[in-house]
């Protein structure tokens, strides 16, 4: 029986599996959308929603400048910094189209962006979205992304790829008749 035994195991030892957790949590701030294992992305939307909560209920201090807070204040910062950089890296490495890298502060990113965004709201920071199978071994996939992440970009389908009007389309008017219509 499992009885209050709550997380997954994923077949690992304690380290391994921390340490995969970590990188998927790093790598969740850093791109605020990854893909992985449905399980994965079960397990990580727990570490991911406490580790912006541990920001969030820092209030406004979480995103103040550093100058305008008092002794108090700053100390609670740093313990909360603290406690968000011992379980993600500091610095997190992403790659834009052109090859360039860009180096971000991870924890910095949590403070200051992630605690600003998600200021109003009690909870449910992340989404899942459920894709389908992986080609190799048929592991069911999905999507884990911050919400509030892309909003603006395009609806895409269910392989990531977003949708292509094609060249010369045309729309129906109330004008012009639609196929099937009757044309009297």
């Amino acid at each position: 029986m499992r009885h209050r035994n709550a997380g997954r195991k994923f077949d690992r030892n304690t380290s391994s599996r921390r340490a995969m957790l970590r990188n998927l949590a790093a790598n969740l701030i850093l791109n605020e959308r990854i893909e992985t294992t449905d399980a994965k992305a079960k397990e990580l939307r727990r570490v991911a929603e406490r580790l912006i909560t541990k920001a969030r209920r820092l209030g406004q201090i979480a995103y103040s400048p550093q100058q305008g807070l008092s002794l108090k204040d700053k100390s609670r910062r740093l313990a909360a910094s603290r406690l968000i950089a011992a379980y993600i890296p500091r610095f997190g490495v992403r790659v834009e189209k052109g090859g360039a890298t860009t180096r971000v502060d991870l924890v910095e990113k949590v403070l200051l962006d992630l605690a600003k965004r998600f200021a109003d709201r009690p909870g449910g920071y992340t989404r899942i979205h459920k894709f389908g199978p992986r080609r190799g071994d048929n592991a069911p996939m999905s999507y884990i992304e911050l919400i509030g992440a892309g909003e603006d970009a395009p609806e895409e389908s269910a392989t990531g790829a977003a949708k292509p009007k094609a060249k010369g389309a045309k729309t129906a008017t109330a004008a012009e008749p639609t196929e099937g219509a009757k044309v009297e």
